[in-house]
């Protein structure tokens, strides 16, 4: 974690230049994109606002990449894979990746493993930071630089992998423990067995799901479970599957 020396910060912010491949003109905007509220003597001398200012940048780059790259997908299929891509959780990974989560001025009371939400709100207060100093287009080089490994998982098909690993996630935030996928009923012959799986979190059992697999099944409960909990945005079909061939 920085210190709160000017040479230190400067360091930092040096750092946090050469990550973001990108030279700031203004750098306090850097400065505050990087100052967590725990450290702020006002809550305008924190990221807070830049982080409510790039939520809405990343968004919109996102929505236009995808609705670029993906020509034959329904509304409903881009709307899933935004909704995971934008999410606090991917823009954490992808800090960390960075190293962005080591560059935060926040308390010395947080330290170590930093929390998912902070470290995912710092990246959209960088994203935030960038249009505010450069304009959209060196922000749309940021985010797709950074973005597209997530987009590219999520549309080759991957994207049940996040499920799994996101409600892990917010179960732990949540409730500090981690989910229970329980078996309810199978049914078929041994070489071609479905199964029927519900995932209790926090002592809540959460609508179950078939699967010609226990993993298929635990990945479509998961989803379900999350789009319960208001984690990620429900889908019509309710099992989160991905579809580019589907016709009007």
């Amino acid at each position: 974690m920085p210190d709160s020396s000017d040479a230190s910060r400067d360091e930092c912010l040096s750092q946090c230049e050469a990550i973001l491949e990108y030279k700031f003109q203004d750098r306090k905007l850097l400065g505050l994109a990087l100052t967590h509220a725990s450290v702020a003597g006002h809550h305008l001398d924190s990221n807070e606002r830049l982080e409510f200012l790039g939520d809405a940048i990343l968004g919109l780059v996102i929505c236009e990449e995808l609705f670029r790259r993906f020509p034959a997908y329904r509304e409903g299929d881009l709307t899933r894979i935004k909704s995971v891509v934008v999410s606090r959780q991917a823009c954490a990974r992808v800090a960390e990746a960075a190293g962005l989560d080591e560059l935060i001025f926040r308390s010395k009371g947080i330290d170590g493993i930093l929390p998912m939400n902070l470290v995912g709100s710092a990246l959209e207060s960088i994203i935030g930071a960038v249009y505010l100093d450069g304009g959209l287009e060196p922000a749309r080089r940021l985010i797709l630089r950074i973005m597209t490994p997530e987009i590219e998982l999520v549309a080759d098909g991957q994207h049940d992998l996040n499920y799994k690993s996101l409600l892990q996630q917010y179960a732990q935030r949540r409730f500090g423990e981690a989910p229970a996928y329980e078996v309810l009923d199978e049914k078929g012959p041994d070489h071609s067995k479905a199964f029927e799986v519900a995932v209790i979190v926090g002592g809540r059992r959460y609508p179950s799901a078939w699967g010609l697999s226990k993993k298929e099944a635990e990945q479509k409960a998961a989803r379900l479970a999350l789009e319960a909990a208001g984690e990620i945005e429900p889908t019509e079909e309710g099992t989160g599957a991905i579809s580019s061939t589907d016709e009007e």
